[in-house]
This record gives C-alpha cells, sequence and structure tokens, in this order.
C-alpha cells in the first residue's frame, strides 16, 4: 500500500512539473512617432501606459524614438507596470552622419529582466538608418548547460513610395543580409520594425525571404501579400491610425502594412524557441473590413477584442498600431531569487473548507491569473489576480489535494487540501 501510495505521488509530481516546464513570451513592436518630441496631443505618455498597462510586453522594441529622455520617460512607464523591465543601452543613429547627421529617429528594445538578459547590443549602419542588433538570453533554469538565445533586429526602412525609396529600403536590406551571413545559421532570430512596403514584391520585402539567404525570415502571419489599398488585408494593416490633421504623423485612414514582427524560419518549429501560431496580432485592430480607410477610433472600427479605450489611446498616441507576437520554450524560466512562500502565501491554514485566502507578491499580480489543478494535473479552477489579497471560493471543489500555481512563474505549487 505504501508503495502504491509513493508511485501515485511520484506520478503526481511528474504530470505537475511536465505542465510547467514551457514559458510563453509576449513581444510588442511600436513605432512610437518622434517621442517624446511630437507633441500635436497633449501627455501622449498617458496613452502609452494605458497600451502597456492592457498588453504587458515581455519585450517592446520600438522606433521613431527621438532621444535619452523619450527612452528614460518610456522605461520609467514600464517600470511602474513591472519594476522588472530594463533598457538596453540607447544609442543615437550612426548611418547618416554623412548626409547630415540628424540623430532624430533612433530604436531601442525593453525587456523583463527576471525573463531575459541582455548578452549584448550592437549597430549594423546602412545607408539611411541603424539596424539595432540586441541578443538576449533566456533567463531559464537550463541556462547554465542548455543555454537559449534569441537575436532581435530593430529597424526603421526608409519610407514613402516611389522606385527610388524602393531602391533605399533594399540597399538597407542588403546590408543586414550581409551581416546575417555573419551569425550561425540556426539562430533564433526576430526582426521587428516599420519597414514601409507597400506589397511583398518590393525588393526589400524578397531579400528579406529569400531561401538562400543564411537567415530566411518569414511572416508569422502568413499574411503576405499585395497589402496597400486592399482592404483584403486589413486585418495586418498598421498605418494610418488617423484621418484627422494636425495631431502628427500621417493621415488618411486604416490601409497599409508597414510594420511587421518577423522570425527566422527555423523558430516556427524550434521546440527550445518558436512563435506560437496564430498569435501574431495587430493591437488595436478588430480586423473589421468597414475600418479600411477610418480612423481607428471610429465605429467603423469597432470589434469584440479591442475596446473604444483602446483605440482611441491608439489613435492619440501614434498613426501606426503597435504589432504583437508570443513565444515560447520547452525550458523553465528562472526565478532562483524567489521561494514559492514568497510568491503566493496562504493565509491562514492550508486545509479549508468555503474559502480559500492568499497573499500575492507584486511581481505576480502583473501575471494576471492562477491556476488551481487538482492530484491528477487537471485545471480546475483560474482565479484572476487583480489584488494582493485574494478570497478563493472551493465550495464547489472535492474534498482532496490541490495545487496553486501560475503559469508564466515556474516554481513549486503550493499544495492546500479543501475537507467539506
Amino acid at each position: 500500500m505504501i508503495k502504491k501510495l509513493f508511485l501515485f505521488v511520484f506520478v503526481c509530481t511528474l504530470s505537475l512539473s511536465s505542465l510547467f516546464a514551457q514559458t510563453d513570451y509576449k513581444l510588442m513592436f511600436y513605432n512610437v512617432l518622434n517621442f517624446p518630441l511630437e507633441d500635436a496631443v497633449p501627455n501622449r505618455i498617458d496613452d502609452l501606459e494605458f497600451i502597456l498597462e492592457d498588453y504587458r510586453p515581455d519585450i517592446f522594441m520600438v522606433c521613431e524614438l527621438n532621444n535619452l529622455d523619450g527612452a528614460t520617460t518610456i522605461l520609467n512607464s514600464l517600470q511602474a507596470i513591472n519594476p522588472n523591465y530594463e533598457s538596453a543601452t540607447f544609442e543615437f543613429n550612426t548611418s547618416d552622419d554623412n548626409i547630415g547627421n540628424q540623430d532624430d529617429l533612433q530604436q531601442l528594445i525593453y525587456f523583463d529582466s527576471s525573463k531575459f538578459i541582455l548578452e549584448s547590443q550592437s549597430i549594423i549602419t546602412t545607408i539611411f538608418r541603424d539596424f539595432n542588433r540586441y541578443q538576449l538570453k533566456l533567463n531559464t533554469v537550463e541556462q547554465a548547460s542548455s543555454p537559449v538565445f534569441l537575436d532581435i533586429y530593430v529597424c526603421h526602412l526608409k519610407a514613402s513610395s516611389g522606385s527610388e525609396n524602393q531602391a533605399s529600403r533594399q540597399e538597407m536590406v542588403e546590408d543586414l543580409i550581409i551581416h546575417l551571413e555573419t551569425i550561425p545559421s540556426n539562430s533564433n532570430v526576430v526582426l521587428a520594425g516599420d519597414f514601409n512596403v507597400y506589397t511583398d514584391s518590393e525588393p526589400a520585402f524578397q531579400r528579406l525571404i529569400d531561401p538562400s539567404n543564411t537567415i530566411t525570415f518569414i511572416d508569422p502571419a502568413d499574411r503576405v501579400g499585395s497589402w496597400h489599398n486592399n482592404s483584403s488585408y486589413v486585418d495586418v494593416m498598421t498605418q494610418s491610425t488617423r484621418t484627422q490633421t494636425g495631431l502628427g504623423g500621417s493621415t488618411g485612414g486604416f490601409d497599409d502594412r508597414f510594420d511587421f514582427i518577423m522570425t527566422s524560419e527555423n523558430m516556427s518549429s524550434n521546440p527550445e524557441l518558436s512563435f506560437i501560431a496564430g498569435s501574431y496580432d495587430v493591437y488595436g485592430n478588430n480586423e473589421n473590413t468597414s475600418c479600411y480607410n477610418q480612423s481607428i477610433n471610429s465605429s467603423a472600427c469597432d470589434g469584440s477584442e479591442f475596446s473604444f479605450a483602446a483605440r482611441d489611446a491608439l489613435h492619440n498616441f501614434s498613426d501606426h498600431l503597435p504589432v504583437t507576437l508570443e513565444l515560447q520554450t520547452n525550458q523553465s524560466l528562472s526565478i532562483s531569487e524567489f521561494e514559492t512562500s514568497e510568491m503566493i502565501t496562504i493565509l491562514g491554514s492550508n486545509s479549508v473548507d468555503n474559502t480559500l485566502k492568499i497573499k500575492v507578491n507584486l511581481r505576480l499580480q502583473n501575471e494576471l491569473e492562477l491556476h488551481i489543478f487538482n492530484s491528477l494535473g487537471q485545471v480546475v479552477k483560474t482565479v484572476d489576480v487583480n489584488n494582493a489579497l485574494i478570497s478563493i471560493d472551493v465550495t464547489q471543489l472535492r474534498s482532496g489535494i490541490y495545487y496553486l500555481t501560475n503559469s508564466k512563474f515556474q516554481f513549486k505549487p503550493l499544495k492546500f487540501v479543501v475537507t467539506h
């Protein structure tokens, strides 16, 4: 009998451990429209904070960042949401040094330092604007023996239509392709930016998806085509959010797909790090065809996913919408600096009848929900985390042993017993 009980507990432990051996990461890229120097809309940072609070990206990538003050302002806003956010080092654009040295539009990334470690950063110069490279290492339990790296390139290609601007975009991409030939072909690579391409047939885009490249990029949205002025692609359009003039940026309404998050081809199936199929999204885009050529905060752009409040904040902050993508790894997140008792604390006895009362660490409040598993490893209840003190109704649970944990933080589940 003792052996059978031991075997049952051992199997359950393995089952629960396997449930938490996967970690997901949320990425967001955003053209922040000449931040902070563009001031036609007052207090724009409040609108950005609304967006960031709602989505809570693990990696936030931006272009059109003007200066260090703007970079610091965004970091402060992120840290108000989650103190673990850090940024890479802000660097001015170097590619325009020979054509005026304007230094007005830069790229940068911000990241959750509990989940990623910044290993290095560098610049790839072009004829116009830099590509900024950031190499992150996943902060996993296995990082010493089996490290997983993510190379992120953030860019802003030459804007405007016409053959001359197309040629400039292609030349910029050629400089990136030459650089990518110097990194291992199995690298996990994300390319995020405002590409300013009007169709997939543009030479710049074709060079990115060329299968003969050392690193071949793919579109996780799987929506390659002729996007410009084509309402069939409204679901991936990102620009322009506005029809009203005088707000800065472009007007004309929703009619272009300029903003992208692309990945290296291997990230479609690499168990160590891959994008989650179907997770690519344009934040604020309700995929409503009537939104074509309209302002993103108009009733024509209504839908069930993004509220008017979210779309109004997006309209006020930038003439672009952010694009998002989720990644996943089969490794476990390392949070060795936290013990389970520091993350979730059961108040009173862990033997309960009707109500389980818990205290939640501030850090975990940012992760939105907890899960309760029974002894067979099945999810029996999901609990939203919106307060430090939470009362959980367990009257509908059968008497027995249960485990409380969070899907993002890979700590040992906290055990409690229901006794009716």
